[in-house]
């Protein structure tokens, strides 16, 4: 009964938990997106075909694993807040926010290069 008035007192908090994890999880989705949409890039048959497929498979793949592992970090991060909600403690969120940050520039360093390959050969 206790649990339920403490999540009672602080509902607004947990709706915007709520609605930040959802946030995260379009952004996750987004990202896998990408993923699937850098892995299907056809290159025309050049000597240089095996790198561009290379890149562009690697990007794909990261995008898809960084993607998994930010539902991941979010699923844990709203359960951590939850219960911080309930006790009246925050803590930023740094990791996921990091996280996001080096892997989307690791990503769009890939894509630029996969597009250079595109232009150039």
């Amino acid at each position: 009964m206790e649990q339920r008035k403490s999540d009672f007192k602080y509902v607004q908090q947990h709706l915007a938990n709520e609605r930040t994890y959802l946030a995260w999880i379009r952004t996750a989705i987004t990202i896998i997106g990408l993923g699937f949409l850098a892995a299907g890039v056809v290159f025309r048959t050049t000597t240089y075909e095996h790198i561009g497929h290379t890149v562009a498979a690697t990007v794909g793949i990261g995008a898809v694993l960084m993607g998994s592992a930010i539902i991941f970090m979010a699923t844990m991060d709203y359960r951590r807040k939850q219960e911080g909600i309930n006790d009246e403690q925050f803590v930023s969120p740094t990791v996921i926010i990091w996280f996001v940050a080096i892997g989307l520039a690791m990503i769009a360093i890939f894509l630029i290069v996969l597009v250079i390959l595109l232009l150039l050969f």
